[in-house]
């Protein structure tokens, strides 16, 4: 206890930058989207949830990217989530445009056919949401895209013996200052700090 005391006691001394933005680290997705013949992928750093009943998430993208035009007009994505297996995809799906190259023939990546919507999903994301744009918000730079989630389609291999989602054998990535990170550790659970130390090694030994 005495080092993370002390770690915490070294982070009150700031310095202050430029407005920018800095909040990290966040999901990194890539959003697949047009239909089985005509398909590109985008890989966004900026996503999250901002409703639960009903679920809906955000994305924000570029008005210069390829995909926003594709976006705005079919009304319809696959939000994918990257586990370390494919980051070196995901990357290459970010920097490379859809104007350019057949990123579903580059990577690799499977096609499937959304069950819902019929957009094109990619099969070895761990976890695929279907959505629908529910609203644009043009915010300067980016346009913000709320998506309803219509579907969730999760690999069978993250369901443990209870039948429930086990997401640590997904090894998820988030983006954090230009760099991708497989998550690690649990340090914690939903309430944790009132349910006490038990329940936490019980958590934390599974």
């Amino acid at each position: 206890m005495k080092e993370l005391r002390d770690y915490r006691k070294e982070n009150i001394e700031k310095r202050e930058l430029k407005p920018s933005a800095f909040l990290n680290p966040v999901p990194l997705v890539m959003c697949s989207l047009g239909d089985m013949e005509h398909s590109n992928i985008i890989t966004l750093a900026w996503a999250g949830t901002v409703n639960s009943d009903p679920p809906m998430i955000s994305v924000s993208v570029r008005k210069s990217r390829f995909s926003h035009q594709m976006l705005k007009i079919g009304g319809a994505v696959c939000v994918n989530l990257v586990s370390a297996g494919i980051v070196r995809e995901a990357d290459l799906c970010g920097v490379r445009s859809g104007k350019d190259i057949d990123k579903f023939a580059v990577t690799g990546f499977t096609k499937v056919a959304s069950p819902v919507h019929g957009v094109p999903m990619i099969g070895e994301s761990p976890v695929n949401i279907e959505c629908t744009v529910k609203q644009i918000l043009e915010l300067g730079s980016h346009d913000m895209f709320l998506l309803n989630i219509d579907a969730v389609h999760v690999a069978n291999v993250l369901f443990d013996e209870k039948d429930a989602v086990d997401l640590s054998k997904a090894r998820l990535v988030a983006y954090s200052h230009g760099e991708y990170y497989e998550l690690g550790k649990i340090l914690g659970f939903y309430g944790y700090s009132v349910a006490g130390d038990a329940a936490l090694k019980r958590r934390t030994r599974k």
